[in-house]
């Protein structure tokens, strides 16, 4: 792989070698270039001129966008209007290679146990883990992983750092693409790093280091507060209990989730919901805003009505704020950032009612507190997915809501910018407005204003 003279309005590289057995670490924050040089690697990098331009051929590129493209292929071919049952779809051992399903790698990756489900059913953190194994077994030559630690529980993270110090990478590239320097891997022997929009430097891991514990990350966004005195929409009072779950449970199939799970969220009760892949730290979720069947069958109490009595989906969720990796892949429908963040009021996904001249005006407010004004205009599946997610985050935010519910919500965004998005909403927890329910796997995001910490385990 040789890039040299390589030039575009957004990414500038000079000179780039990376033989067969190297693996390397790529680093900058969300607008330094990264995007881009992930672009040109995909091959859909265009505008762009280079005196010698030799990529891999046929990578496996394991992305958030690789994993969108899976998912809304997966909704395609999705039969369950003309079957009894509901479609699985691709199972996972569907995906991997035949003869492959006696590797040790499947219980490395903690994947065994997920063999016969459907990749939609699969969290975030688990469809990465696939799409790795998927290369991995396939023999790939090169392998781009692109923030590979987002959505990876601590264990994950640690097996994922054992497999890839014990690899043989002999007859291999491996490009790692990360935004939080805490993430550099002491897997990869060649690092090299981006600010403003230019590769500055490069070379063996141990020289460049240094170099990177230096770059200053700065970030703009929650700079100005747009949190306004006045309500966004008229709202019914607001019991104090929020949510109330007595002994919760979930399953998928013949397949238990969780079971005996209490849970009660009181105004200003700001929790934190921790756990590994696959234990069901989204389906509480989804149960809880009404995206899950199940949520019918518990005992749930949510804004003081009992679910299942009669009470409509969208009377409850006209007080919530959603953020969750689901909701950023059914974000499918052609519309402008302005147009999603303008949604939010709303609660749909696609903008399809007239908005008034002052919520316009609030919508562009969010986009200025996340430094997107000027790409109002643009469309959303043309964003950067780190910037796609700031939009759904001011999607979240615009109208206030009682209940705030962030599942993993800073996947894809640098160090700056989630720093600045957790000392937002430490803003946001001494009001009295905002009640937030946060899903985390970083231990760097466990702030001080959470008041409860409720940890899953498989079942």
């Amino acid at each position: 792989m040789i890039i040299h003279q390589l030039s575009h309005p957004r990414l500038s590289i000079d000179n780039l070698a990376i033989k067969t057995g190297e693996c390397w670490c790529f680093y900058g924050s969300g607008r330094s270039g990264i995007n881009e040089f992930l672009a040109l690697m995909e091959g859909t990098l265009s505008e762009s001129t280079a005196q010698t331009l030799e990529l891999p051929s046929d990578p496996a590129i394991i992305s958030f966008s690789a994993q969108q493209e899976i998912f809304e292929e997966e909704l395609r071919n999705d039969d369950t209007d003309f079957m009894d049952k509901p479609d699985p779809g691709t199972l996972v051992r569907e995906f991997l290679p035949a003869g492959s399903l006696d590797s040790d790698l499947i219980d490395t990756f903690d994947m065994r146990g997920t063999l016969a489900t459907g990749y939609r059913q699969l969290s975030s953190g688990q469809s990465r883990k696939l799409l790795l194994l998927e290369a991995m077994l396939s023999g790939a030559s090169t392998i781009i992983l692109d923030s590979p630690y987002d959505g990876l529980d601590p264990h994950s993270c640690r097996e994922l750092d054992r497999v890839f110090n014990q690899l043989d990478r002999s007859g291999m590239r491996l490009l790692v693409l990360v935004r939080n320097a805490e993430d550099i891997p002491d897997w990869c022997d060649h690092l090299a790093l981006f600010k403003n929009s230019v590769l500055t430097d490069q070379g063996p891991r141990e020289d460049i280091l240094p170099v990177a514990a230096h770059i200053a990350l700065a970030t703009t966004i929650f700079k100005d507060s747009p949190l306004a005195s006045e309500k966004t929409r008229d709202q019914q009072p607001i019991p104090r209990e929020l949510i109330r779950l007595s002994g919760g449970f979930a399953r998928y199939g013949e397949k238990e989730v969780f079971t005996g799970l209490n849970l009660t969220i009181g105004k200003g009760q700001h929790t934190l919901v921790t756990g590994p892949n696959g234990c069901g730290k989204s389906t509480l979720l989804h149960i809880i805003t009404g995206d899950n069947p199940k949520c019918y069958a518990n005992d749930l109490t949510i804004f003081g009505r009992r679910r299942g009595t009669g009470e409509s989906i969208w009377e409850l969720k006209k007080y919530m704020g959603i953020v969750s990796p689901e909701i950023h892949r059914s974000y499918r429908v052609p519309g402008s950032a302005l147009h999603v963040v303008l949604s939010g009021l709303f609660d749909s996904i696609g903008l399809y009612q007239k908005f008034t001249a002052i919520q316009k005006k609030t919508a562009t407010r969010w986009l200025e507190a996340i430094d997107m004004a000027e790409h109002a205009s643009t469309p959303f599946r043309r964003l950067s997915y780190g910037d796609q997610r700031l939009v759904l985050i001011a999607r979240a935010l615009i109208k206030q809501p009682p209940l705030l519910i962030l599942d993993e919500p800073t996947q894809g965004l640098d160090s700056a910018a989630r720093r600045a998005l957790l000392d937002f909403l430490e803003t946001v927890s001494r009001g009295d407005r905002t009640t937030i329910l946060y899903v985390s796997h970083r231990q760097d995001e466990y702030r001080s204003f959470f008041c409860q910490h409720l940890r899953l385990e498989r079942a």
